[in-house]
């Protein structure tokens, strides 16, 4: 990490000369306002060419200790990034194959040039495509956010960061009753990983509308921001994602039958209302402040 490396890494991370069309850039999938991810259902390619799911919120990548939605033996950033960068089946940014070229053309801007030297000092050449990847992922490793009403309550010790409802629905939340701590847990509020509960569980999660492969639990950190909700982005509101799992409570056996980590009991209208104020508090809004004059490309 270097101060010039993550200023490269930002600059690139904003550049439409990183995909085959020209006209589109990282922050395609990964809008600052929107916390890192991008407002659509499922993610949409270079090309148009629509993704298999939802795009993950950028939001404290530097702790994850496992990348994407499906694939948790990518265990670094750099490694996760070959995947946008070069993947055919769908497009994402479409850089198979074109490596050197796109490599060459940052080359011949004196700008980037001189960039890519301080970054990378010593190395020859400095712009290579390896370069690239590692000065966007250092950018993306400062993508720390930290400053929610949560973390003023907790960390802070600013008892009145938090409303009356806020409190109770963190209260629930930590619950064993309703669960959600359960995967969404530690300082991100993600479980990085996790699996469904053997064959029962996968079956039960696929006739359900969940997803019948094992997907990872994203961040809740400034989840009012991100979006549509779930893998493949079918819930457009926080209510909507509670009263999806106020609905499995009430299966034959209860939620606990697909997955024991899920409720156990239906929620009442109070406690998802309280739950919501709670996942709130969990958006820190200067951290897509930092990056407000950063539009999207």
């Amino acid at each position: 990490m270097s101060d010039a490396k993550v200023a490269l890494g930002e600059r690139l991370f904003f550049d439409p000369r990183l995909s085959v069309t020209g006209r589109y850039s990282c922050a395609g999938c990964h809008d600052p306002r929107r916390s890192f991810s991008d407002g659509l259902p499922r993610a949409v390619g270079a090309t148009g060419e629509p993704l298999p799911h939802n795009a993950l919120a950028l939001v404290n990548v530097a702790y994850n200790i496992s990348y994407g939605w499906a694939t948790p033996e990518v265990r670094s950033l750099e490694t996760q990034m070959l995947t946008p960068l070069l993947n055919e089946h769908p497009v994402e940014l479409g850089l198979q194959g074109r490596e050197a070229t796109v490599c060459a053309g940052l080359a011949a801007d004196p700008a980037y040039a001189a960039a890519f030297a301080a970054s990378f000092p010593g190395s020859e050449p400095a712009v290579s495509f390896d370069h690239l990847v590692k000065a966007i992922a250092a950018f993306e490793r400062t993508l720390i956010s930290g400053d929610s009403p949560f973390d003023a309550y907790v960390f802070a010790g600013e008892h009145g960061a938090l409303s009356a409802p806020a409190k109770e629905g963190m209260a629930l939340f930590y619950s064993a009753r309703v669960g959600c701590a359960g995967c969404h847990s530690g300082f991100n509020f993600s479980g990085n990983w996790r699996d469904t509960q053997g064959e029962t569980g996968r079956a039960s999660f696929a006739r359900n509308g969940t997803s019948a492969r094992p997907v990872r639990v994203p961040t809740l950190r400034n989840v009012a921001l991100t979006a549509p909700y779930m893998h493949d982005g079918r819930f457009a509101s926080l209510e909507a994602v509670l009263g999806h799992y106020a609905d499995l409570a009430h299966l034959p056996g209860g939620a606990s039958r697909i997955d024991p980590r899920l409720p156990g009991a239906p929620l009442t209208a109070a406690e998802r209302t309280a739950l919501a104020a709670f996942l709130e508090s969990l958006t820190d809004r200067s951290f897509a402040a930092r990056f407000a004059d950063a539009a999207p490309r």
